[in-house]
């Protein structure tokens, strides 16, 4: 259930920067999710183990913040993230940028 030094490191070396960060929202980010995804399948086995539900909620929550975070300071790592883990854009933010560039590009064709 919980991940081993090998799983993190794995996912540290695909998601880090440079070779010394290993606390960027990227890499926090796909190291909750690979819990998340772990912790699901468990309480799919186990369904009335209330404590790691709890656990899930929490991680989901933190998991969120940091998206939340990201989307906020830096757009194209944030879509990037998403799209790769298969995580939902929860914010509306792909949308917005969607519509946005939209409105854009009909200024410059319709002007």
């Amino acid at each position: 259930m919980a991940l081993t030094k090998e799983d993190k490191a794995d996912i540290i070396k695909r998601w880090q920067r440079d070779p010394n960060d290993t606390g960027s929202p990227e890499v926090q980010i796909a190291i909750l999710t690979e819990q998340i995804n772990r912790l699901a399948e468990h309480l799919r086995r186990h369904k009335k183990d209330r404590h790691s539900r709890r656990g899930l909620l929490l991680l989901h929550g933190k998991r969120r913040r940091l998206l939340r975070y990201l989307a906020r300071t830096n757009i194209t790592r944030y879509k990037e993230v998403i799209e790769e883990l298969g995580i939902r854009d929860i914010f509306g933010v792909l949308r917005a940028t969607l519509a946005v560039e939209q409105t854009i590009s009909e200024q410059s064709n319709g002007g």
